[in-house]
């Protein structure tokens, strides 16, 4: 009876798991040809908030392409919670290098939710002057035509576009296997998820229909969760519109990463979405490639083969869907891309674990918890 089981649920693993990849080639490769002059100057003006918050490896390379789109009508709003802040020199001599762009350093803490991100953000909501307003995080690498891939996804039913991060520019193993979670791990799951109309927000940069967010309460309703990307979800749907996703992720620079990065930030990721989803979190256990190998050596006897080698094949074919996957969509991949897959599945039910047993997390030097629900005030801070 259990390589029974184990059969059947290898089955549905392999096809899912098949079906993703393909499901994100297809979003990938239909992105449609770039927008004519005219057609670009049709679109609405849009407002981009980048909050800002200490230095990363490439951060003069990501700030930097905001200031390239090639939107005509476009207002930059750089948020800091602090003067001192380690990135705003960077962000002063950017404006300064390009005086001819609409673009404002915004500097103070708002501190009336519990998640500090958001707080950093509330201020250049309050000053944006367009309807149509971007949150991109400061590491996110916008291509010229930016603002137009994300108006490309934008629809009568469609609330917010976002993008996941694809990760790029590795250097190291443990930077390889950050992409290894970005890029064929969470990208593909964002995109099958979105292609079969289960969309849902990814922080990293989300379109604003202003009037969406302002009817739920301006932008402090993103605080009734510790995660702003999670609550925007939810006041998408709630306000009976979808989330939808654009048809090519944007680029996610990485640099140097260490194992202690890589694990706090995906057992972060992992307790935010036990606290905020955790229906949906609870079988993503079975989403490594070790529960189908597993499986496969488990069911082998009804084949007559060994269960060593039954493993052993299945997970060459899981690996080599994602290696396909990789090379179809132009997404980086190396000699070391194997090793760095198949860490991540090692690491992936330990992460999956870890969600489960603890609240507490770290960002940016600010202790946080998914214990204690966020404090949200439409008023702002008392």
């Amino acid at each position: 009876m259990i390589e029974w089981a184990a059969l059947v649920f290898l089955a549905v693993a392999m096809l899912v798991h098949v079906a993703s990849a393909a499901m994100a080639v297809w979003r990938i490769r239909r992105r449609p040809a770039a927008r004519s002059a005219s057609a670009i100057s049709a679109l609405p003006a849009v407002t981009i908030i980048r909050p800002v918050c200490g230095l990363d490896p490439f951060d003069e390379l990501t700030l930097r392409s905001t200031f390239t789109l090639d939107h005509p009508d476009v207002e930059l709003l750089f948020c800091s919670a602090r003067e001192r802040d380690a990135a705003v020199p960077l962000v002063r001599k950017l404006i300064a290098d390009h005086p001819h762009v609409t673009a404002t350093l915004l500097i103070g803490d708002d501190k009336s939710t519990a998640n500090p991100k958001l707080n950093n953000v509330i201020k250049g909501w309050a000053a944006a002057r367009h309807a149509w307003i971007v949150i991109a995080d400061s590491n996110v690498l916008m291509p010229r035509d930016y603002v137009g891939q994300l108006f490309a996804s934008m629809s009568a039913g469609t609330g917010l576009v976002c993008s996941p991060p694809v990760g790029s520019r590795p250097w190291g193993f443990w930077a390889e296997v950050e992409c290894a979670f970005l890029n064929t791990y969470q990208a593909r799951w964002q995109l099958a998820a979105d292609t079969v109309g289960f969309g849902f927000a990814q922080g990293k940069s989300m379109l604003w229909r202003r009037e969406v967010l302002d009817a739920a309460g301006g932008i402090r309703a993103l605080g009734v969760e510790v995660a702003e990307d999670a609550a925007a979800t939810k006041v998408v749907r709630g306000s009976g519109l979808r989330v939808g996703l654009v048809d090519a992720p944007f680029e996610q620079p990485l640099g140097v990463r260490s194992f202690r990065q890589i694990l706090d930030r995906q057992v972060r990721w992992a307790r935010l979405r036990r606290a905020t989803f955790p229906l949906c979190y609870s079988p993503e256990v079975l989403t490594s490639g070790l529960a189908p190998m597993l499986a496969a050596a488990l069911a082998a006897p009804l084949i007559d083969i060994d269960g060593l080698a039954a493993g052993a094949l299945v997970g060459a074919v899981w690996l080599g869907t994602e290696a396909v996957l990789s090379k179809a969509v132009g997404w980086h991949v190396s000699a070391v891309s194997p090793l760095a897959w198949m860490m991540r599945d090692v690491m992936l039910p330990m992460i999956w674990l870890k969600g489960w047993i603890g609240d507490a997390f770290t960002w940016r030097g600010n202790d946080m918890t998914v214990a204690e629900p966020s404090v949200a005030s439409p008023q702002g801070p008392a």
